[in-house]
């Protein structure tokens, strides 16, 4: 059983895949504590894998997103390989914090996206993982270089979310300097919000 905050579609918002149809299956429960976080970890159903597969299946998205909360305290093996037997694409937003529980053949067949939390109080726990497809920071004008220690095919730079217009402007006139100074960087936009989707 693994405990489901909500489970939706809609399109991805930001990154790499953004645009694309998805199912959305984000866990509740997180080992951080970030103050921007989206994810009610005090609410949520306690669904099997066969229900949560039942559930994707009735969306034609060709993508599935397991985000949370961290959702590599949840998934396992058999997990994974029941969602990939869908014949959908798997997509995980992980803070890279915590080992995915997977085998290398499994791990090469889904997509990750590792979102470092570690600029953060409350969200010091050492980065894990230091490999990814995509690597996507949320910018709050920390310091940017050691994220290219990780090794990624994508760095994307997010601007953060404030709640505050006036702050959200500078932040992102911040982020779109960061990356015309430095190219390796690609600008990530939360575009759901932008357009009014989840």
């Amino acid at each position: 059983m693994r405990k489901i905050n909500e489970l939706f579609y809609s399109l991805q918002g930001e990154g790499y895949n953004c645009g694309i149809p998805a199912v959305f299956i984000r866990f509740s429960g997180c080992n951080l504590q970030c103050p921007f976080c989206d994810t009610q970890h005090n609410t949520g159903e306690w669904m099997d894998d066969a229900a949560i597969v039942t559930e994707v299946m009735k969306y034609p998205a060709p993508l599935v997103v397991l985000t949370g909360g961290e959702p590599s305290l949840f998934i396992d093996e058999l997990f994974i390989k029941a969602l990939l037997a869908t014949g959908k694409k798997i997509a995980i937003e992980t803070n890279g914090t915590c080992p995915l529980k997977l085998s290398e053949e499994t791990r090469k067949q889904i997509w990750i996206t590792i979102s470092p939390k570690d600029f953060l109080e409350g969200s010091k726990a050492p980065i894990l993982m230091q490999e990814c497809d995509e690597l996507k920071v949320v910018n709050v004008g920390q310091e940017l270089s050691h994220y290219f220690d990780m090794k990624a095919h994508h760095y994307f730079l997010q601007p953060c979310d404030f709640g505050d217009a006036k702050k959200n402007q500078e932040n992102l006139q911040m982020t779109i300097q960061s990356c015309l100074q430095d190219t390796r960087w690609r600008l990530s936009l939360q575009t759901h919000k932008m357009i009014g989707i989840r």
